[in-house]
């Protein structure tokens, strides 16, 4: 049979396609995408007794390796795109933090270089327009309303690469602002919020797709006033962000979202600040002052948590190992959902001929061994091409 000259075969593998996981699969490399099909001769790569599956897809993250996407240089930006590539998050959104409206207008114009070169995939601004009674790692003194004049600001300088917008739609302007990013496709995100069950149902109808880190920033689920989580759990039309690091949410917690709201509806983010992949010590987020003590990040003062240090490999391994979410659900909720909510997924979040050829490559414990990004190895598995 005739192909590519550039055509690579990883063979042997258990591989998590679509519609089933595959013994013994075969995936098929040709350039910088997937293929059908490859030539008798082609190399091959025996990785048997190890499972390939998608490359992950993080849409909320502040940074890692050093590097911080919220206040740092090109260079920061492209350390911490980096750092997460080598744990095998091959889609990345960069998120900010609160600041002043003017500083976070030059980050998106920073950041917004970044998308257009293919580094990032779009651009996630998390405050300022959330609510000072749960700010979590967030500046009181810069939030504001969600006005839309200033949500239409922040996405005209983003210039066509912002995904999504985290607002507590309570506020006033809320439900004008979801209305206005509805209607220019950028994903309005529910979080930071002191709402009701009500006023989270009336976000929904606007046209609120996301609950930002499900559980956390939020009111507790009450059985009288049951608040902003049940009706984001409830909602075919939100898919629920989650922190599985084993410090943002409780086991049980996790067990619920998947229970209730099912693998369709969740994806599993880093919300990482730039400690990720680093280590402990003395950090900033935005304006505040973050000490990172045996990989928890904290608030100097106040001592909230800030952000995680989290990895998405790790958050795939503890899902299936600690969690026991069955592989193929983890593999929804790290890259197809969210590529879906991206309006990716035609490039990337799975195992397809002509889509990219992202993927990574795990042991039979969980653990990550390789990692491909359009074709190029970034982190290389063994054994090597035989």
């Amino acid at each position: 049979m005739a192909g590519r000259e550039d055509s690579t075969v990883l063979a042997g593998a258990r591989v998590v396609l679509p519609t089933g996981t595959v013994e013994n699969g075969r995936v098929i490399v040709e350039g910088t995408r997937l293929a059908g099909s490859a030539a008798d001769d082609a190399p091959s790569i025996d990785l048997s007794g190890h499972w390939i599956v998608p490359g992950f897809v993080d849409m909320h993250n502040h940074g890692g390796g050093g590097g911080s996407f919220t206040s740092g240089t090109v260079e920061d930006v492209l350390t911490g795109v980096r750092t997460h590539r080598e744990h095998g998050t091959t889609t990345l959104v960069a998120s900010t933090v609160t600041g002043e409206m003017d500083f976070l207008a030059e980050r998106a114009g920073i950041l917004s270089e970044l998308v257009e070169q293919g580094d990032l995939a779009g651009i996630h601004f998390e405050g300022p327009f959330i609510s000072p009674c749960r700010k979590g790692a967030h500046s009181e003194d810069l939030l504001r309303h969600p006005d839309p004049a200033e949500v239409r600001k922040l996405m005209d300088a983003a210039r066509g690469t912002a995904k999504m917008f985290t607002l507590a739609t309570e506020l006033p302007g809320g439900i004008e602002s979801v209305r206005l990013l509805a209607e220019h496709g950028v994903i309005a995100a529910i979080g930071h919020t002191d709402a009701t069950y009500e006023q989270t149902v009336e976000a929904i109808d606007a046209g609120a797709t996301v609950a930002t880190h499900l559980f956390n920033a939020m009111p507790p689920l009450g059985h009288r006033a049951p608040g902003p989580i049940a009706a984001l759990l409830e909602d075919e039309r939100i898919t629920v962000e989650l922190i599985n690091d084993g410090t943002h949410l409780h086991p049980a917690a996790l067990q619920l979202a998947y229970h209730h709201a099912g693998a369709h509806r969740v994806a599993l983010i880093t919300d990482a600040m730039d400690a990720a992949g680093f280590g402990d010590g003395q950090y900033q987020l935005g304006p505040l002052a973050v000490e990172v003590k045996d990989g928890v990040a904290r608030l100097v003062e106040g001592n909230s948590i800030a952000g995680s240090t989290l990895t998405l490999d790790t958050a795939f391994h503890r899902a299936v190992t600690v969690d026991r979410i069955p592989v193929a659900d983890v593999v929804r909720s790290i890259s197809a959902n969210p590529a879906r909510l991206l309006g990716v997924y035609d490039r990337v979040g799975s195992l397809e001929p002509g889509k990219d050829a992202d993927l990574v490559v795990l042991d039979a414990d969980f653990t990550l061994k390789g990692v491909m990004r359009k074709g190029e190895w970034v982190r290389q598995p063994v054994p090597v091409a035989v």
